[in-house]
């Protein structure tokens, strides 16, 4: 429904505003993402790349609008799996971001944890656990330790720390992160339930299969309930 209506948007903006006004890059943008959370991905790209060339061209490169345009389709490069293409365009807006919006900005901060998620699924476990942990710092400085987003980047460096084999840093953090979780978000939000499958996960690589065993079987119980059978 979001795709239907924004692409009649798109057509109707296109030809009351014109293809270069802001509002037609934006409404252009927001169809490349609705593209991208159908899993249409390839044609989030293309569009993401046009509105990128476009923004660029009429706004500048230092354009709020035009560091969004590049960060998303970095995203959308990730979900592609063409993670080395989306690594310099994230260094890129790293980069601008911190010197046009400062490196406390959230939307820097948020820049640093996707920067960071690639890191990681290219393989580049240390660069991930580093700038995670840069992230996480500034993060709780700036949002305090029980935003949301805070528990979000713990749970990215757990798994950074279980891709490192470091399993008792995983274990600890995971812990602390399910009493956060369980107390700010409640014992049955979806990310709660995440959290408690990272912490079974910590301690099967540990080698304590019962308490893995026991946890998972909590989750699975729990989710059977929240979300449906299947």
């Amino acid at each position: 429904e979001a795709i239907a209506l924004g692409e009649q948007v798109l057509t109707d903006t296109e030809r009351i505003l014109g293809p270069d006004h802001p509002d037609t890059l934006r409404t252009r943008h927001n169809l490349a993402v609705s593209y991208g959370q159908a899993g249409r991905i390839h044609e989030a790209i293309a569009l993401g790349e046009q509105v990128l060339t476009d923004t660029e061209r009429i706004l500048g490169p230092d354009h709020p609008d035009t560091l969004f345009s590049r960060s998303s389709l970095a995203t959308f490069y990730r979900q592609a799996g063409r993670i080395h293409e989306a690594l310099p365009l994230l260094r890129q807006v790293l980069a601008d971001r911190e010197r046009i919006l400062g490196p406390q900005h959230p939307d820097t901060l948020t820049t640093r944890h996707n920067l960071a998620t690639s890191y990681r699924q290219a393989g580049h476990t240390q660069d991930a656990i580093d700038l995670l942990q840069q992230v996480l710092a500034d993060s709780e400085r700036t949002l305090g330790p029980h935003h949301p987003n805070i528990l979000a980047s713990r749970n990215n460096l757990v798994t950074s720390y279980l891709d490192a084999g470091r399993t008792q840093d995983a274990i600890n953090l995971s812990e602390q992160i399910l009493a956060d979780s369980e107390r700010i978000l409640g014992p049955h939000h979806p990310n709660t339930l995440q959290t408690r499958r990272n912490l079974a996960s910590s301690y099967w690589q540990a080698g304590r299969t019962q308490d893995a065993i026991n946890l998972q079987e909590q989750v699975l119980a729990d989710r059977e309930r929240i979300l449906g059978p299947h």
